[in-house]
């Protein structure tokens, strides 16, 4: 089970259903170990002060979250996949996981101080909805925090990072994940992505200022922060 470019959610919901038991560790090994190091980022990004109200979207199995959890927030974990929450919850019952769609979230106007996904957005069939819902569900001077894999700054590295999503990462897959096809869907969707000015715009459009943007692992992976002024 994969999902396509056109994201059908259908789709996506299944195939995480499907890779949701070893999708942390595939994300361990993928990224080479890199993925502890983005999240260490997200987590000082997303976290500016104790007992602050987080919105976890595209949550998974909560590997954030915990780490929000931890730092002193309150933390509600949202994920569109029954298989991503059931795993959550297993391996971390403290953390409040609920079922929602990124497009459609089922909170109040201006209840968080910060909204936050990693990983998740490109999976979303219309992510500009998605980031509009993010802004409204956070309050003024509140913050959105978005990780996602973007483009390498340097040409050179642009070109080994096409050959290992396409040579190296597929047998990794293959070995580890309980559903290898849908990681030729990720390489797609990385590829497809926009890049990292070109995602600041369309935070931008959605109505977050002050924009930030840190590039890790040579532009692997961006991490945006916006903020929602009134």
């Amino acid at each position: 089970m994969r999902a396509n470019l056109d994201k059908n959610p259908h789709d996506v919901q299944s195939m995480f259903n499907a890779v949701a038991r070893r999708y942390d560790l595939m994300n361990f090994l993928a990224s080479l170990g890199q993925e502890k190091i983005w999240r260490a980022h997200v987590k000082r990004a997303v976290v500016t002060r104790p007992f602050l109200k987080v919105l976890d979207v595209a949550a998974g199995t909560g590997a954030s979250s915990i780490e929000f959890v931890r730092a002193g927030a309150k933390v509600v974990a949202v994920d569109f996949s029954e298989g991503m929450i059931a795993e959550g919850r297993r391996r971390h019952p403290e953390i409040d996981f609920q079922q929602g769609d990124a497009m459609n979230l089922d909170f109040p106007d201006n209840t968080f101080d910060c909204v936050t996904i990693s990983f998740g957005l490109r999976n979303v069939s219309d992510p500009d909805r998605a980031l509009r819902e993010f802004y409204r569900v956070v309050r003024p001077g509140g913050h959105v925090v978005v990780c996602e894999f973007s483009r390498p700054t340097f040409a050179p590295f642009r070109a080994v990072y096409r050959f290992f999503l396409h040579r190296v990462m597929p047998p990794i897959a293959r070995l580890f994940s309980t559903d290898a096809v849908a990681y030729d869907y990720l390489a797609e969707s990385i590829l497809a992505w926009p890049s990292q000015y070109q995602f600041a715009a369309h935070l931008r459009a959605a109505g977050f200022e002050r924009l930030q943007l840190k590039n890790l692992t040579g532009g692997i992976v961006a991490l945006h922060r916006g903020y929602k002024l009134k």
